[in-house]
């Protein structure tokens, strides 16, 4: 294992302290979070289930017993774990390189504590350096790209690529996101986008940063 997989499943681990006996926890998706998924296994018998971001994550919370529940169904979570492709020191983030970022933002929006995972190289000073991904009706594509050349960023469809929504995804280069919140609410009005990568306006409650030397809190 690198050092980068060691730091996941050390920030994975540590997401386990926020468990409590009878939680519907939310899901996310992603490499770091599968180590969170694969520790899950001792606690199927004292969670209600779990809400998922994703199928794949479905898949590998059903295949070690965990039952998954529409969000429908559930009311609000307590407890939301999922990674990101970047945070800031305030606990802004980046998602959706894996493609889940608008079931990631509905149960982010639904959860009242987001614990957010990630190993120590996702830690930045200025959110851009990831391609941000905006999902976006198939339709639209080749308009919301215009907008955001407009924004300063270069669009690139992420092709052959279907959200499990059934929409498209643009990755926007280029972008220094000095004013997260109001990028993604800019981004938001766009006739067309169904949701963007930026988790500002509900940022992580609590970033857990596993690294050489452990894990660290932003919080």
């Amino acid at each position: 294992m690198n050092h980068a997989d060691n730091g996941k499943q050390a920030a994975a681990l540590a997401a386990l302290r926020y468990l409590e006996d009878g939680m519907v926890i939310g899901v996310g998706t992603g490499s770091t979070v599968n180590h969170f998924i694969d520790a899950l296994a001792p606690w199927r018998d004292r969670l209600k289930g779990a809400v998922s971001s994703s199928e794949s994550s479905t898949t590998r919370l059903r295949s070690i017993g965990i039952e998954v529940i529409d969000l429908n169904r559930t009311g609000d979570l307590e407890l939301y774990v999922d990674g990101a492709d970047e945070t800031d020191r305030h606990r802004r983030l980046i998602k959706g390189g894996g493609g889940a970022l608008t079931r990631e933002k509905i149960v982010a929006a639904a959860s009242r504590r987001f614990v957010c995972i990630v190993d120590e190289s996702k830690v930045v000073d200025v959110l851009g350096r990831f391609p941000l991904p905006v999902e976006v009706i198939p339709m639209a594509r080749s308009y919301v790209s215009r907008q955001m050349v407009k924004l300063g960023g270069q669009p690139l469809w992420r092709e052959n690529v279907l959200t499990d929504n059934g929409n498209q995804i643009i990755d926007v280069h280029g972008l220094t996101i000095l004013d997260p919140i109001a990028l993604e609410n800019t981004i938001n009005g766009i006739a067309g986008v169904v949701s963007v990568g930026l988790f500002a306006k509900r940022a992580a409650d609590i970033v857990l940063v596993g690294g050489p030397n452990g894990v660290r809190t932003l919080d």
